[in-house]
């Protein structure tokens, strides 16, 4: 491996991690740590060879992410491979929220750590977790450089009008805006479109649809995102695998009145409740479509909803941009949900966009972009696996070699 990063994603209760080269995607190893802190806590290791991936699975007592990171030291140890032999260049950090104070990946120190921390009534599901994760890694790797990528980095380009709502002065003051997520996936997979399509990013407009358990619409435009689903949080936008996307505000306050919920149960409800979840009882769209298929009304109607909220979104996004190059589908469901991607840009074809049957129920899974569209179709339609280890990676390393690196500010 030429440029081997270590790249460490961290939840509340969970450690994933890969070794993956910079410079072309190759993965060397890959793991989860699951229920830190809690029983039952166990570490997945997976070596891939040149035959094929080998999977270890151990069960042991974890009681913080410190140990966590120590347990998959452990499992390189054991299985494989060397990490002393692999020459790592660097550890990359996935960190969700950058508020408004970073629109780039940068190098970590403490001012960096203590400013995720700041950042974390942004994100108090992620940022908290993020944040230990950081200070675990460093000390475990103390003599490897750091690098933080953000998820909402990528849309620091949002102009004014897109980012800013229509609230009093002090709830804006107070960071009440729209800064969007999944950036990192939408950066990557724009950018292999791009190259699919023969065409310089910069000369490229895009709709990105991330469809996973989480979904989001970006609008990118050269390379640079204009408009974007999801909000504040990660709960705007798209109907997801258990939340809301978007609805009436005034929603909030009827169910408080009328259901005698509290503003906590509320917030538990959106965001783990609803969705496919809230709709048909399942947040698993292979599930959903399924039962949809032998008849179900309840499944049926979650499927129509989502699709309705994605082909509205791409009108509008359609709109914003101005004209259209591609619409770009990625995610667990985007990528292999061939009948979720037909419905979804269903009579479409008066604004350039179709999707040709054979085609779409080929790409299932793919390795690279696939075009779905029909040949000479004004909008290409393309399934682009995402990678975001790979991503974060090569920005890890983007930031090493810059001349400069930047920093956190105070």
């Amino acid at each position: 491996m030429s440029a081997p990063v270590l790249v460490l994603n961290t939840g509340s209760s969970s450690l994933k991690y890969r070794v993956v080269d910079a410079t072309d995607g190759g993965v060397a190893a890959s793991g989860l740590v699951e229920r830190i802190g809690e029983p039952g806590s166990r570490v997945v290791h997976t070596v891939v060879h040149t035959t094929g991936a080998e999977e270890h699975v151990r069960e042991r007592d974890l009681d913080d992410h410190e140990a966590a990171v120590a347990a998959a030291l452990d499992a390189f140890t054991e299985h494989g491979p060397d990490l002393a032999h692999l020459g790592l260049v660097a550890v990359g950090h996935r960190v969700v929220h950058g508020g408004t104070r970073f629109s780039e990946p940068v190098l970590v120190d403490d001012d960096l750590v203590a400013a995720v921390h700041e950042l974390a009534p942004l994100a108090p599901l992620h940022n908290p977790a993020n944040a230990v994760g950081l200070e675990a890694a460093r000390r475990v790797f103390a003599d490897l450089p750091h690098v933080a990528v953000f998820d909402t980095a990528f849309h620091a380009t949002l102009p004014p009008a897109a980012h800013t709502y229509a609230v009093p002065a002090a709830w804006r003051e107070a960071g009440v805006r729209r800064y969007g997520f999944h950036g990192t996936s939408v950066a990557f997979v724009s950018r292999a479109a791009a190259a699919a399509l023969g065409r310089p990013l910069a000369e490229t407009r895009q709709i990105v649809l991330h469809l996973g358990n989480g979904a989001s619409a970006t609008a990118v435009d050269g390379g640079r995102s204009v408009e974007t689903s999801m909000g504040l949080t990660p709960l705007g936008g798209l109907v997801m695998g258990s939340r809301s996307g978007d609805l009436d505000p005034a929603v909030l306050g009827h169910v408080r009145r009328e259901l005698g919920l509290s503003a906590d149960d509320v917030d538990r409800a959106l965001n783990t409740s609803s969705g496919l979840r809230g709709l048909a009882g399942d947040n698993d769209m292979r599930g959903v479509v399924a039962a949809a298929d032998v008849g179900d009304e309840d499944a049926a109607l979650a499927l129509d909803v989502y699709c309705h909220r994605i082909r509205a979104y791409v009108g509008a996004y359609l709109a914003a941009l101005g004209g259209l190059d591609a619409v770009v589908l990625t995610g667990g469901v985007g990528e292999n949900a061939a009948p979720v991607r037909a419905r979804a840009l269903a009579g479409l074809a008066h604004l350039g966009i179709e999707v040709d049957a054979a085609r779409n129920d080929a790409a299932r899974g793919p390795r690279s972009a696939v075009r779905i569209s029909p040949d000479g179709s004004p909008v290409a339609v393309l399934v682009v696996p995402t990678d975001e280890e790979w991503e974060i990676a090569r920005q890890a390393v983007a930031v090493l070699g810059s001349q400069g690196a930047p920093t956190v500010e105070p």
